[in-house]
């Protein structure tokens, strides 16, 4: 037997980090348990579900002070050898609720203890957080019924729960009352009780029931984005993401963009009935793709989390959102949102529930805060912005210190609305390009084809896409490289000029345009898609500035760049293009989905959920539409990349033009003016 100290062993869990001491013979279980680590336990300690495995890593750890060896565990023991019997133990794994501790220990909590797991089709995230979710499995003998103890099936079941799991003072959904007695004997009085409990202070309620013992339940984290909804089917139990899926939002049919939406609910009697059905029925289908791609029952769902803009997040909850159309921008609720699933039109169990995140403000939702819980800058000492860039951009500054938010009225431009010959992305669509600064000459890669367009092999690898537009991450691209190229001035004219070295520049009327590609579509560049483009873009940097304003900060330590456009999005010519201000181009990152990714920590962690509720109480909202400097910023940050911000980190990686300015549409060519560097 291991030498043991006479301080009480030191037990560190990895991968939380939390550590303490416990008395020798303390189950590894109870240790974890009183540290707020997370080890799922469905059986109650009777070693029959094995959610509980856990594994010691062996040797000296200086920094914590411990060493650390198998044989500071008890060794193996009737149950776990049953366990092992039945269902087989991986090699190295323990059983924490039948395993004891004898000395000092780094405990390793495994993050794919899954019984039967599900292959991963769509990974949502490779991070993995802390488990506490909501639901909790219990499995639980119940006493048989007994003439001289007159006491109902449920009352038992309830006082069975509160022996074995201290469960008192029980609440128990209707639905179940109907179907107890008929649960309870087929599972010959064993049955594994699904209990949800959303806070600590808040009473505990059974909200499913089944036969025997149910080793299994999942939930469903999604963000309902204005243009595209994307779903996480989790392992509660596991934390492992089981299935992913995404679908474009119907409501678009109703209008491009949020303002759209209002107005046609405004306009139309049944508009806001229309558009909730379309995105509730949209999320079913995605409910059922995910479940069959990951092998789920609909109704082994039992938890379910969303986030979404104002607009979104009204609509979804069947909310009329017409005073989101104006000022003063009124939220019919801002705090999080608790709701039985079957109340909203998503049936699964019928005891599932639904939590949606609180919003940040009028413009700034729920997705806004779930980025936040995903990126925190409310934890970290670094000035760090957060940039959701979509036709309405939501934008966050801060750090531990304070942090504000606000929203900018982008437009559709970046997605490829309003854009000649923009496209969603698609396949088909260009979505990188080049120019050569001396031939003036574009290289451009397409969705869906491997090669580049002046590679061998392009022409027959896109003959089955065809070339059909430019989406969004190729329109911020080909602007850039037009200005790095000379082609258009820093504010935003194509320069005619330049039609004496390439045929590219085209004339129409009074202003020219780039020809990208001269095929079956032809796509070019017009002076119009540049001025859509510079608009959408100081209006987002204009609200940047006024955040840094409000920090008394004149440049940002990271750049997190959010949602599906983020994620694609080269941060090179996005600053370039004057999108997002001057930083350490290393320090800026695509963060992914991060909304997507909040709502699932929030799936898996009720802890999270109020973290960002206390985290949204301390945001301070701008509203750009009131702020004096908005015009101000907005107007220098229509240059390429601004009139008077300064751009030293990008410099010292690109070669910016000189700045020469071009009189629009002056109708003599693009004849043009020079002036020195400022």
């Amino acid at each position: 037997m291991a030498d043991i100290s006479k301080r009480d062993p030191l037990v560190l869990f990895m991968p939380s980090g939390k550590r303490g001491r416990f008395p020798v013979g303390t189950p590894v279980l109870d240790a974890a348990r009183q540290l707020g680590v997370y080890v799922e336990s469905v059986c109650g300690g009777r070693a029959t579900c094995g959610r509980c495995q856990v594994s010691v890593q062996e040797g000296h750890f200086a920094k914590h002070g411990i060493t650390s060896a198998n044989d500071h565990l008890s060794p193996l023991g009737p149950k776990e050898e049953r366990y092992d019997r039945v269902r087989g133990l991986p090699e190295g794994r323990r059983l924490s609720c039948s395993t004891q501790i004898l000395g000092d220990l780094v405990i390793d909590v495994p993050q794919d203890t899954v019984i039967n797991a599900q292959v991963v089709r769509k990974a949502a995230d490779e991070r993995v957080f802390d488990r506490n979710p909501a639901i909790r499995m219990c499995y639980v003998e119940v006493e048989e019924p007994d003439m001289e103890k007159p006491l109902g099936d449920l009352d038992r079941l309830k006082a069975a729960l509160a022996a074995e799991w201290h469960l008192d003072d029980l609440d128990v959904d209707f639905h179940l009352i109907p179907k107890m007695q008929q649960i309870l004997r087929k599972g010959e009085w064993k049955v594994t009780a699904a209990i949800h409990k959303d806070r600590d202070d808040d009473r505990a309620r059974l909200v499913a029931l089944y036969p025997g013992l149910k080793n299994e339940a999942y939930g469903i984290a999604c963000d309902i984005g204005s243009t595209t909804i994307a779903m996480h089917l989790s392992s509660l139990l596991s934390g492992r993401t089981v299935a992913s899926a995404g679908t474009s939002n119907p409501q678009i049919r109703f209008g491009e963009d949020l303002m759209s939406r209002v107005s046609y609910v405004m306009m139309n009697p049944d508009g806001r009935e229309a558009m909730t059905l379309a995105v509730r029925e949209a999320l079913n289908g995605l409910i059922d793709k995910v479940c069959a791609d990951g092998g789920v029952s609909r109704t082994d769902i039992l938890d379910s989390v969303f986030v979404g803009n104002p607009i979104m997040h009204h609509l979804f909850l069947g909310i009329d959102p017409t005073e989101l159309g104006g000022a003063p921008f009124a939220l019919a609720v801002s705090g999080a949102v608790k709701v039985k699933s079957s109340e909203i039109g998503l049936p699964m169990n019928e005891g599932t529930r639904t939590y949606l995140l609180p919003c940040i403000a009028g413009h700034v939702g729920a997705d806004a805060a779930a980025a936040t819980l995903s990126e925190g800058p409310h934890r970290q000492e670094e000035m760090m912005l957060l940039v959701d860039i979509g036709t309405n951009a939501e934008i966050v500054l801060g750090n531990s210190t304070r942090v504000v938010a606000a929203s900018s009225p982008t437009g559709p431009a970046f997605e490829g609305a309003e854009i000649s010959s923009g496209q969603r992305a698609a396949p088909g669509a260009i979505e990188r390009i080049r120019i050569d600064a001396e031939t003036l000459e574009p290289r451009f890669r397409v969705i869906g084809v491997e090669p580049w367009s002046d590679e061998p092999g392009f022409a027959d690898a896109a003959a089955a896409t065809g070339i059909t537009g430019i989406c969004g991450s190729a329109i911020i691209e080909v602007i850039a490289e037009m200005y790095l190229a000379g082609l258009i001035s820093e504010d935003g004219v194509v320069d005619g000029a330049m039609a004496e070295r390439s045929t590219r520049i085209l004339q129409n009327g009074r202003t020219f345009s780039y020809l990208v590609h001269d095929g079956e579509q032809r796509i070019t560049v017009t002076q119009n898609d540049v001025r859509a483009i510079q608009l959408a873009k100081a209006a987002l940097y204009a609200g940047v500035k006024l955040l840094m304003d409000k920090q008394g900060v004149d440049h940002v330590d990271r750049i997190g760049l959010a949602g599906a456009f983020g994620t694609f999005i080269d941060p090179k010519y996005a600053m370039v293009l004057g999108l997002i201000p001057d930083c350490d181009l290393g320090r800026v990152k695509s963060v992914g989905n991060a909304a997507g990714t909040g709502a699932r920590m929030c799936l898996l962690n009720r802890g999270y959920r109020r973290e960002i509720e206390e985290t949204v109480r301390r945001i301070e909202k701008i509203e750009t539409a009131l702020e004096p400097k908005f015009q101000e910023h907005f107007v220098y940050a229509m240059a390429l990349p601004n009139k008077v911000d300064a751009f030293p980190h990008l410099a010292s990686v690109v070669t910016l033009p000189e700045r020469k300015a071009l009189a629009e549409a002056s109708g003599e060519g693009g004849r043009r003016r020079r002036r020195g560097r400022e």
